[in-house]
């Protein structure tokens, strides 16, 4: 497929812009560009045409199965697009006065309600951007708090080795020491590493649960227990929380603050860069700090409350990706309180169902129940057989599958790591099973064929090497 730059005709334009209705402004000569902007020229039946072929080549929850591990990349209803494209949410201004739009921040204050009341957390800004930025902010605040007390030797925040990967860089941004610990052979945090990582210097401990494998911690008290009696505090990683959403909340297991990926969980726009919402909730006395302003109220009105003298200022423009949170809220208002644990609990049951079947071929990396998602090892198959992970995630291609994710988490080997999430239904998951199940087979009887899958997609198979050794990341104009 060429690019529009390929695809450029000299002299073809499609641009009708209305006559300028405001003075024109000439800049100074050395306010101009020396060239001219590099613009493909073409017309809006080429423009119209280069992307609908884009389009056909995206795999996305509209088109197929999506078992993206860690990812949760549910259906996201209409209802929820149809609430944020509303004139009187679409058609306003961020520094509007707050007396115009007090439905606006009124949604807000909702959307804090009801996602404090699903996390047990007492406050929650929605200005970071994505789930990172999300984490970021919250151990800023546990890095403010720490401070504000005087107890400046507290530099380490610990990370257990079935984190999600941007737990330690987010640690390393916030300039912290970053403490990894392993995880014992059940998969969960080894206590015993635990206590011996804790001490006067531990600022908090960022733990995934359900962690990467797809396990709940089974000694969560004892865990935030060990951290709290060291003087650290503990941050919940919410990147993930479709499988305990409703049904027990990080506030009850003794986490300080959380960051909740609005993007997965609640059903949002997900993918592609954005946009997303890694909104961060915290305990009472965290809550000083939150990135300012906060939606409050006062004489009976909702207002942008400016009084944070504590707070760790701005993490991003504003307040956040206003449109994707009225989605989310959308999403949880039309669940209610029931429902919003029965999606965790649909989540449950499909990817235990799911592991049932595939386990009749595929080895899985922990035994007994999982969560919302569970991590399958092409290892042995590799030693004996060499087939690898990729090699099944490229077969599913052919068989419009998008892949689960490959190769993590980094501690299980030949990785596949596989989230049906709750929104699929029992046909979707035995066709899919069947698949998984028909391609391994192939595989083990005549191994050489699946080296060269897939066959039928646009793109075949790269040589993924020489992509990353020597990647091509601009267009080069002859």
């Amino acid at each position: 497929m060429k690019l529009l730059f390929e695809k450029s005709v000299a002299g073809r334009a499609s641009s009708i812009l209305p006559v300028c209705d405001v003075p024109v402004v000439d800049l100074a000569d050395n306010c101009k560009r020396q060239r001219p902007l590099r613009l493909p020229e073409l017309s809006e039946n080429d423009i119209s045409r280069h992307y609908s072929q884009l389009e056909r080549r995206a795999h996305g929850v509209n088109n197929g199965f999506y078992p993206l591990g860690s990812c949760t990349m549910k259906y996201n209803p209409r209802v929820n697009e149809a609430v944020a494209a509303l004139p009187g949410f679409t058609d306003i201004h961020p520094l509007q006065p707050a007396h115009t739009v007090q439905g606006a921040l009124e949604a807000l204050s909702l959307a804090e309600k009801y996602l404090c009341a699903i996390t047990g957390m007492d406050a929650m800004t929605f200005q970071p951007a994505a789930g990172a930025h999300g984490e970021l902010t919250g151990v800023l605040l546990i890095k403010k708090y720490h401070e504000a007390r005087g107890d400046t030797a507290r530099v380490k925040i610990i990370v257990p080795d079935s984190a999600h990967g941007t737990n330690p860089a987010t640690a390393a941004m916030a300039a912290m020491s970053v403490v990894n610990i392993p995880s014992g052979p059940d998969g969960c945090v080894d206590l015993d590493k635990l206590r011996a990582a804790v001490g006067p210097d531990t600022a908090g401990l960022m733990l995934t649960n359900p962690n990467t494998l797809g396990i709940f911690e089974k000694d969560i008290l004892e865990i935030t227990k060990i951290v709290h009696d060291a003087g650290g505090l503990v941050y919940y990683d919410g990147a993930n929380p479709n499988a305990v959403m409703g049904v027990i909340r990080p506030g009850d297991m003794g986490f300080d603050c959380v960051h909740l990926n609005l993007h997965k969980t609640f059903s949002t726009p997900h993918g592609g860069g954005g946009p997303g919402s890694g909104a961060v909730g915290c305990k009472d006395f965290l809550a000083p700090y939150l990135p300012k302003p906060h939606v409050g109220v006062k004489d009976d009105a909702y207002c942008f409350r400016g009084d944070c003298p504590e707070s760790i200022g701005k993490v991003k423009s504003f307040y956040g990706n206003f449109l994707v949170v009225l989605r989310a809220l959308a999403y949880i208002t039309t669940l209610g309180r029931e429902s919003v644990a029965d999606a965790a609990k649909n989540a449950v049951l499909n990817a235990n169902y799911m592991m049932k079947r595939l386990s009749e071929c595929y080895s899985v990396a922990n035994t007994g129940l999982c969560m919302h998602e569970f991590v399958l090892t092409l290892e042995k198959e590799a030693k004996e057989k060499h087939i690898t992970a990729m090699d099944i995630a490229k077969a599913l291609l052919d068989r419009g599958i998008h892949p689960p994710t490959m190769y993590f988490p980094l501690i299980v080997h030949e990785a596949l790591m596989v989230e049906p999430t709750e929104t699929e239904g029992k046909e979707t998951l035995d066709e899919a099973a069947d698949i998984f199940i028909d391609i391994y087979r192939q595989a083990m009887a005549d191994p050489e064929s699946v080296h060269s899958f897939p066959l039928t997609t646009p793109v075949g198979r790269p040589d993924e090497v020489a992509a990353a050794r020597n990647p091509i990341l601009r267009y080069t104009f002859e």
